[in-house]
């Protein structure tokens, strides 16, 4: 790719960057921290940014992302009652590894999730990227239930959603919402260590 391009178009969307689409950029990059951290704030720093990308995808016609988001929101608020509510016998929830049983679950929700909404999308809306969008739509659906369970796989999930989401956001002129998603790849790769850590810590005391 022509550096120039490259520049050119960052500059472009900066300039073309609102107060929201910032909001909700800093809010996201919070929300994946306290994700890695295992803090309860993943949750409320979530909520608000899901709500205004709601708003967001609307206007530039990522439909599936919009709907993603809404239901970033639902499985937020049900993500933050089950770290806050853990087993009688457990202080806080524990992070734990997928059962084989959970992989297949996860696999069939990703690929059943993707051909719906590919065939959605393609066909009964005017997005220009429809296959593109149902990927990191569907991939973040999984990893969205993943984290609330505070499965360690989650991580994988997201990183499939952040590496398709750069190129995807910046071909839609969302410049600093792509450098979000770059962000977010970082943070997902030392989440999904720390998460591994305290798996592997939870597993010891067994």
């Amino acid at each position: 790719m022509d550096i120039n391009f490259l520049l050119d178009g960052i500059r472009e969307g900066i300039a073309a960057m609102t107060w929201l689409e910032a909001v909700a950029a800093f809010l996201g990059i919070a929300s994946v921290f306290y994700s890695m951290k295992e803090h309860i704030w993943v949750y409320p720093t979530g909520i608000v940014s899901t709500l205004i990308y709601v708003w967001i995808c609307f206007q530039f016609k990522l439909y599936a992302d919009m709907g993603i988001n809404a239901y970033y929101f639902s499985m937020s608020i049900y993500g933050w009652y089950a770290w806050t509510h853990p087993k009688e016998n457990e202080s806080i929830l524990p992070t734990t590894w997928l059962s084989s049983k959970g992989w297949i679950t996860s696999v069939l929700l990703f690929a059943g999730s993707y051909a719906i909404l590919s065939t959605v999308l393609s066909n009964f809306t005017d997005s220009d990227v429809p296959y593109w969008d149902s990927l990191t739509t569907s991939s973040a659906f999984v990893g969205m239930w993943l984290m609330a369970k505070k499965k360690v796989e989650n991580w994988y999930f997201w990183l499939l959603t952040d590496f398709v989401s750069i190129p995807l956001y910046f071909y839609k002129g969302l410049m600093l919402t792509s450098f979000q998603y770059l962000v977010f790849t970082v943070l997902a790769i030392l989440g999904l260590l720390a998460w591994i850590k305290s798996a592997k810590a939870h597993e010891a005391h067994l």
